[in-house]
């Protein structure tokens, strides 16, 4: 069967989107735990804790309620909107309307409606990188050519002014703006995060700033809401935020977007027709999240400093493996381009994608490489796991890597 014209099975628009790298690295792994073998787990951005006991039990009411057994409106449950908005102004200081907030089917679905109510055909996304797989897939099924700016371990993996301008073009609509950052825990300072934003004012372009671990930030590091420093930005700003990481609802799948009306509007009217309303329940068991107090994720902020600073150490010991210390999220994201074409176990890793292949058959621990990312020669461990699993797993890293050779 032909893969081009009138035969094509698949279109080229969803022929061409690649598979979520951290969800496949998480499935093989969760797979071969399932046959038996000890698989440690790096891949996934999951905390390891379940959704706080208060939360649950409002799903549960929310489940005996026939209210809730309806169609809602397609935007999301008022009570939630207005609740999101409430939480906006609380936790970062901007200012907003429950008509500015769109309920999705978690961040992802954020991120895709808003590209595609702000994108046309050709229109160009600035894109720093290391960069969360999905934003490029996003950009692109909403007909957005995205444009990669990067950065390394030189300068913790922040993109510069400079940097950023000179990818502009007379196509570059928007700029992605993400602090912290998944996958390499970065953290813009204040004064970078105006920079940047006055930058994109002056330049009269879109931001989209993804907050969704704005609650995870460790030892002196801020997380600064753009719209909420630079009030002339707001008219052409998009932030996406969700209950996923702060309340570890990962599988609520409930985030939002909140914007300038017009776009939330637009981005309503697709998802009207896409998914209608988020289940009702998620979005009950959201309102409890968003309407609480923060007692749940500051408990698990500090578990996840401990992580964080024992991995960063440990995989620091490692010969040929450089790892700046995160200052947000719960990612560490190791340079191993070192160790490279050095032999292992017989095997000589071209690229950080073998280099992965090699650690999960050999030390039986699942990491996602840096191709993923777009910036081959790292890795990401995320280290959202118990403290146990975390110094076993990194311990065979120690172990496998330092029998490199040449």
């Amino acid at each position: 069967m032909s893969s081009t014209g009138p035969d094509r099975r698949v279109s080229a628009r969803i022929g061409a989107i690649s598979e979520s790298a951290t969800l496949a690295v998480d499935a093989k792994a969760k797979a071969l735990k399932a046959a038996g073998r000890p698989v440690i787990g790096f891949g996934a951005g999951e905390p390891d804790f379940p959704t706080p006991d208060y939360i649950v039990e409002a799903a549960v009411a929310a489940c005996r309620n026939p209210k809730y057994h309806r169609y809602t409106p397609a935007g999301g449950l008022p009570e939630l909107k207005a609740a999101i908005a409430a939480k906006t102004l609380r936790d970062s200081g901007y200012e907003v309307d429950a008509s500015q907030v769109l309920v999705t089917n978690g961040g992802k679905q954020a991120i895709y409606q808003a590209f595609a109510a702000i994108l046309d055909p050709g229109d160009e996304v600035i894109v720093p990188a290391p960069y969360w797989t999905t934003y490029p897939e996003s950009i692109r099924l909403a007909g957005g050519v995205p444009v990669d700016v990067v950065a390394d371990e030189s300068t913790g993996y922040r993109v510069s002014v400079e940097q950023l301008e000179a990818a502009r073009t007379e196509k570059t609509k928007v700029v992605l703006f993400v602090s912290p950052s998944n996958p390499t825990g970065a953290v813009y300072s204040e004064a970078d995060t105006e920079a940047i934003g006055r930058w994109a004012v002056e330049h009269g372009l879109w931001v989209l700033t993804d907050e969704i671990y704005e609650h995870l930030v460790y030892g002196d590091a801020t997380s600064t809401s753009l719209p909420a420093l630079l009030p002339e930005l707001r008219d052409k700003c998009i932030v996406v935020n969700g209950v996923a990481k702060t309340y570890a609802m990962t599988g609520w799948r409930v985030g939002w977007l909140i914007g300038p009306k017009d776009v939330v509007k637009a981005a309503t009217n697709l998802q009207s027709h896409a998914t209608s309303n988020v289940s009702n329940v998620a979005q009950v068991a959201a309102l409890a999240a968003v309407s609480g107090d923060l007692d749940a994720v500051a408990d698990m902020r500090a578990a996840f400093d401990r992580r964080r600073r024992t991995i960063v150490r440990m995989l620091n010991e490692i010969d040929g493996v450089v790892c700046p210390e995160p200052e947000g999220a719960f990612y560490a994201y190791p340079s191993v381009k070192a160790l490279l074409g050095k032999e292992i176990r017989g095997r000589r890793p071209a690229t950080s994608a073998e280099l992965a292949a090699l650690i999960l058959d050999e030390a039986e621990v699942a990491v996602v490489p840096g191709e993923a990312f777009g910036t081959p020669g790292y890795l990401r461990l995320s280290y959202a796991l118990g403290d146990d699993d975390l110094i076993e797993g990194v311990s065979r890293l120690q172990k496998l890597l330092g029998e490199a050779q040449g």
